[in-house]
């Protein structure tokens, strides 16, 4: 079996390869009476959308099409489909990594698997980054359907290359950074990052980097004692975006250096309220969500398609030789994996808070549809305006 689902309440199948006629998403589980539109879909894809500075130069558009489950602008209950159509394919530029497979990447291992002779090259076929566009799509309703439980998600580039961020931010300036180019939470940051990644460009190389998401009043209870803990979901659902190689929750492998002492979160009273003094565990115990902020990282390696020659083997003649990788790839694929990371957390929120019945299951009321349209609203136009100013 190839699994190409996630998720049980909320469960989406992507499908597409790369250089297709499409990619898209199936998202089964959506209770009836959701408002959506192609505009709610389009907002979330703009911020992974390729074709911007610093970022792949392949132009797509990524308008989305619902064709299913969808009536008079609310969900059915049946099963969505979105489709977005490949646009801007040159599948000439991976002629010659038909047959030498590039170091770093899936190639080799699709070959393997799935032999030669049904390797889809063109740019990278289902092992491509371009997969997670069903992902994203999918977030914009799961981000939605978050807004009844009043839990809010944003991430940003905390890491790039050597270039870190040397304080914390504030949500809002998580949330900010959607609209800055390179996913960076303050300015200064921001310039560090567009100079790393302006010298990879000239350097035919690239960076990796670490992407951080913060999750807002996330209901305590959420995820399954043993094998389903929120934890376990969140790593499987990092783990599977394409250049992830890590990931933390909380203080992270920082705290494998330290003593009990320093690393048990001190319970207190806020506000009447059971809590804890620091969050060291990013919103997790036990497997289970706390009630603080939920905080997690991925960790993305430098992108495996550069034009520096590499050592590699010629599958026609099995010999060894070398590859310059000449195409249209992110120098630092971190940069728009911020909004992969940041989509499939919603999904894996939206997913427990349907399981643990905090979201109707089967429909939403005329008030809850309204409820969700003023947040949605809200969330959109937040940091727009200061936006819309920097850049005239």
């Amino acid at each position: 079996m190839t699994a190409n689902s996630f998720g049980e309440s909320f469960r989406l199948t992507t499908f597409g390869e790369s250089h297709g006629p499409m990619v898209g998403v199936v998202i089964d589980g959506v209770p009836a009476g959701l408002p959506l539109s192609e505009d709610d879909i389009k907002f979330e894809l703009s911020f992974r959308r390729p074709g911007r500075p610093f970022v792949s130069g392949r132009r797509e558009e990524d308008i989305p099409m619902i064709v299913s489950g969808l009536f008079e602008g609310k969900t059915t209950g049946a099963p969505i489909t979105i489709l977005v159509k490949n646009s801007d394919v040159i599948s000439s530029l991976y002629s010659e990594i038909r047959h030498k497979p590039r170091p770093g990447h899936a190639d080799l291992t699709y070959i393997i698997k799935y032999g030669f002779e049904n390797w889809d090259y063109r740019g990278g076929g289902r092992a491509s980054a371009r997969e997670t566009v069903g992902r994203v799509a999918a977030s914009a309703i799961a981000k939605k359907l978050l807004m009844l439980v009043g839990v809010m998600v944003a991430a940003h580039l905390k890491s790039l290359g050597t270039v870190e961020a040397d304080r914390d931010y504030s949500f809002e300036e998580i949330l900010c950074s959607k609209y800055s180019p390179v996913r960076a939470a303050s300015t200064s940051l921001e310039s560090s990052y567009e100079e790393l990644i302006r010298k990879a460009m000239s350097d035919g190389d690239s960076y990796g980097g670490i992407a951080e998401v913060v999750s807002k009043n996330v209901p305590p209870g959420l995820g399954e004692p043993v094998f389903d803990k929120l934890k376990a979901d969140l790593g499987k659902a990092v783990m599977s975006i394409p250049a992830v190689v890590g990931f933390e929750y909380g203080l992270g492998f920082k705290l494998a250096k330290m003593r009990g002492s320093e690393a048990n979160d001190e319970i207190i009273l806020k506000d009447g309220k059971l809590g804890w003094r620091k969050n060291i565990a990013g919103g997790m115990l036990g497997g289970i969500s706390n009630g603080e902020d939920l905080v997690i990282r991925a960790a993305f390696k430098p992108t495996s398609s550069i034009r520096i020659p590499q050592r590699t083997v010629d599958l026609n003649t099995m010999e060894e030789t070398t590859v310059s990788v000449i195409g249209r790839h992110d120098p630092a694929v971190a940069v728009r994996g911020v909004s992969v990371v940041e989509s499939m957390v919603a999904i894996v929120l939206a997913d427990h808070a349907l399981r643990a019945s905090l979201i109707p299951r089967v429909k939403l009321t005329s008030d809850q549809g309204r409820e969700v349209e003023e947040k949605w609203k809200t969330y959109t136009e937040q940091c727009r305006k200061g936006h819309s100013e920097e850049s005239q």
